[in-house]
């Protein structure tokens, strides 16, 4: 069978700022079906999946994923007229009767979540589609078949939390035997992920985008000062599950679109808002502490629990609030699972995914049973895609063209121990929200003023928040606080510097001696491997500081254009495009 898995909810933000005009535009993103993206399984092979934001450059967008759909028609030689399912992850049929207590409710639901809403949206980009072959799942059970589908385990305990799905938070399934058996669910109304945005947006951040902010924040506060805020406000149920009573303070369907009674309830006993312009503050930061210590106690007592009554070692986790690398870390390290596996890409784009493999099994394909390699699952270009645009860019840059992978890696790493700045562009483009090595930015870890030099000059952002390390993973435990053998490729997990290196890596040692470390393996990414086999030999370390190869507010590039005009509108030295050296005709100067 021919599936393409889909997510987003190109209405939900539309018909927000229609009946609700006049709020900030950070308000607007208290809103579902965000990050849409489209993946493609071909008779249980995943073959191909990118968001939808990597070709329109609109970050996060919920967009109905047509540019990411034909991506993947091309990459495996298809025409629409071959897909035998367009599935959704999003099935809100169950819920029509709750939204239609209430004429608001009920025409979001006609306009945004309905059948109805979703074939509009085929029927304008996708002419001809048969509206009988697009089919509806759940949100969170897509999630959960997105990681368990993909985890190579036959048993074992499956956890999906983020935000919400269609009306809940958390969903606790026990996988085994191909299958995913519910066993537990948290309402929405119960989030720890929309807590956690509520507070993001409450110091400063944009809600459902800048968690990670907080994640990075968190390390510079003091956790101490709020806890009992925190405790009072998260209560932890003996059966595993957990509720947050501010969270249904809104009564009113305007208190409800803003959250505007839980807002009040923070602004009046924990501190006033900050506006994004404003100072952070120990206020800010000490808040930031305390609540990514009350998300990890959470996690831990809520897949704790259901880990033991299941009887699981091993943990498989989807959904956004999962792309929460400190909480996962502590996971790792509770002893509480033999092994923990997290989707890479586990926000809503891996729903996409999710509905696509758990289709396909339902079809009678067999899924490969092994562990999803690092997803470069997006387009890849040419040397000869390359060429075209190096002559259109001819006046402003000079190229120079090396005659092998060897000959490029070992004058990336010279320039890497010179202490450049170097944008790496080979490959498949990563599908997830991490640089995985080719859509990157790479630098030496070891200079002290790179970190600053990165935010300030080429990612534009702010300056507390660290920055990663991609590592040979032969080496991994030489520099890091993990065993020899740990694969992380994900770079989805923080792990401790070892303290006797700490002083050593300036560059991606975060100020409470951690890292969020990506290990690479020949196996996996022999091109980036590579590389680091020749930084090692240069620096005598086989490790770079490893970020997303875009600029704040933009999504990470996609094509060799996209590559060239955000190089040359950033202080990056150089640009290594496939087996191009791309540097600027003035940069000698």
């Amino acid at each position: 069978m021919n599936i393409i898995g889909i997510s987003g909810l190109e209405d939900a933000m539309p018909f927000k700022k229609a009946h609700w005009p006049g709020l900030e535009e950070r308000e607007y993103r208290i809103s579902q079906g965000h990050d849409s993206a489209a993946a493609l399984v071909l008779d249980g092979r995943i073959v191909a999946a990118a968001e939808e934001e990597r070709f329109t450059g609109n970050k996060h967008t919920g967009a109905f994923p047509v540019n990411a759909i034909h991506y993947c028609l091309r990459e495996a030689g298809l025409t629409l007229g071959d897909v035998d399912e367009l599935v959704h992850g999003f099935d809100y049929a169950p819920y029509r009767a709750i939204y239609a207590l209430d004429p608001a409710t009920r025409q979001q639901y006609d306009e945004v979540f309905s059948r109805e809403a979703l074939l509009k949206h085929v029927r304008r980009d996708l002419d001809g589609f048969p509206e009988d072959r697009v089919v509806q799942i759940n949100h969170h059970f897509a999630h959960a078949a997105s990681v368990y589908l993909t985890s190579g385990w036959d048993d074992c305990l499956v956890v999906v939390i983020d935000g919400m799905g269609e009306a809940h938070s958390a969903s606790i399934y026990r996988g085994t035997g191909g299958n995913l058996e519910l066993v537990q669910q948290v309402s929405a109304q119960d989030s720890i992920g929309i807590l956690y945005s509520l507070i993001t947006l409450h110091v400063g951040f944009d809600f459902n985008a800048d968690e990670y902010k907080i994640m990075g924040l968190a390390p510079y506060g003091d956790p101490s000062r709020y806890r009992k805020f925190f405790q009072d406000v998260v209560q932890l149920n003996d059966d595993g599950t957990f509720k947050i009573p501010i969270l249904q303070l809104n009564k009113t369907r305007e208190e409800r679109e803003t959250n505007q009674a839980t807002r009040q309830y923070l602004s009046e006993n924990l501190i006033r808002p900050r506006s994004p312009e404003e100072e952070i503050t120990d206020d800010h930061r000490d808040i930031a502490a305390a609540l990514q210590e009350c998300l990890d106690n959470t996690m831990l007592h809520l897949c704790g629990t259901f880990g033991k009554r299941l009887g699981a070692r091993n943990l498989a986790m989807a959904g956004g609030v999962t792309l929460n690398c400190t909480a996962n870390g502590k996971l790792l390290r509770s002893g509480l699972f033999d092994d923990i596996y997290v989707q890479p890409a586990a926000g809503d784009d891996g729903a996409a995914l999710g509905a696509a493999l758990s289709r396909s099994q339902y079809h009678g394909d067999a899924i490969p049973a092994k562990r999803l390699a690092p997803p470069y699952l997006g387009p890849a270009y040419s040397d000869e895609d390359i060429q075209q645009e190096l002559v259109k860019f001819e006046a402003e840059i000079s190229v120079t063209k090396f005659d092998s992978l060897e000959a490029t890696c070992q004058d990336a790493a010279r320039r890497v121990a010179d202490g450049e700045v170097l944008a790496w562009f080979r490959g498949g483009m990563e599908f997830g929200p991490r640089a995985l090595g080719n859509r990157s930015i790479v630098a030496d870890p070891g200079h002290p003023e790179m970190r600053d030099r990165i935010n300030a000059m080429v990612k534009k952002r702010e300056g507390f928040r660290p920055f990663a390390p991609a590592v040979a993973a032969e080496e991994v435990h030489r520099w890091f606080d993990v065993d020899p053998g740990t694969e992380l490729p994900y770079m989805i997990m923080i792990v401790d510097v070892r303290e006797e290196h700490r002083a050593a890596l300036p560059a991606i040692t975060h100020v409470n001696g951690s890292a969020r470390v990506q290990t690479v393996s020949q196996d996996h990414n022999s091109d980036f491997w590579m590389l680091l086999e020749e930084v090692g030999r240069a620096t005598g370390r086989r490790m770079v500081l490893n970020t997303s190869f875009n600029v704040k507010g933009q999504p990470m590039v996609n094509s060799p254009r996209e590559a060239l005009t955000t190089f040359l509108g950033t202080g990056i030295d150089c640009l290594f495009l496939g087996d191009y050296l791309v540097q600027r005709r003035n940069a000698n100067r």
